[in-house]
């Protein structure tokens, strides 16, 4: 799931900390793809502070709830059934279907939270603003962050573009879309493929996402980290 999607299972919170590590996971993947990292293997350390725990409760949250996620018959009824309108868009492209329409699905899935205002995304950014900045720099210390400023960098830029809003515009989504496959493929944008992702997106989000609430109420029921 996305970052707004993984703040609605953390809507709640009241501590910065618990917010971050919901989104750790992704923030560190964007700065490097080949990041993986283990919390769990330094819980001594981590849950010795009552404000690095909070992080690694975030981050279990968020490791369980892309499991359940990614193997529901939700997401993979509609990753199929939106490759199959995406692929003609895509056609002459090196972009898999597949992959696009996984990411997809998971940004129309931020778009309908905001639309049905199902969360609150200034809320969501003011936590993180909030974050005690040593403890985010020690913990991503203990769990073997070697570039740590380079994070800290990155972490500043994504909390001065709060490009979360634009996603409230299904027009604004096609340019992400784009960006990220860029990082895997190697192409020129073609004429018109802004537009017609746009048409798909649009269309598939007014038609046939009608049922994106039950998402997160199966995610919800099925969590076991409840912490």
């Amino acid at each position: 799931m996305n970052f707004l999607s993984h703040f609605y299972f953390e809507r709640f919170a009241t501590i910065p900390e618990r917010v971050l590590g919901s989104l750790l996971p992704d923030l560190l993947k964007n700065v490097d793809k080949s990041y993986i990292f283990h919390p769990q293997k330094f819980e001594e350390q981590l849950f010795a502070h009552p404000l690095t725990m909070e992080i690694s409760e975030g981050w279990y949250r968020h490791v369980e709830v892309d499991k359940i996620f990614h193997s529901s018959e939700f997401f993979l009824n509609h990753c199929h059934h939106l490759r199959r309108k995406l692929d003609p868009v895509l056609e002459g492209t090196p972009i898999r279907g597949t992959f696009m329409a996984h990411i997809a699905v998971e940004l129309m899935l931020d778009h309908l939270l905001i639309k049905h205002q199902l969360v609150n995304v200034s809320r969501l950014y003011e936590h993180l603003e909030n974050v005690h900045r040593p403890i985010m720099k020690n913990y991503l210390k203990t769990i073997g962050v070697e570039d740590i400023d380079g994070f800290v960098a990155f972490y500043d830029k994504f909390l001065a573009w709060k490009y979360i809003f634009d996603y409230k515009d299904l027009d604004q989504i096609s340019k992400p879309l784009i960006n990220i496959s860029k990082r895997i493929w190697t192409f020129e944008t073609p004429k018109g493929i802004h537009e017609g992702l746009t048409a798909v997106l649009v269309d598939y989000c007014n038609e046939d996402m009608k049922d994106f609430k039950d998402i997160y109420t199966y995610i919800q029921d099925n969590l076991t980290y409840l912490s």
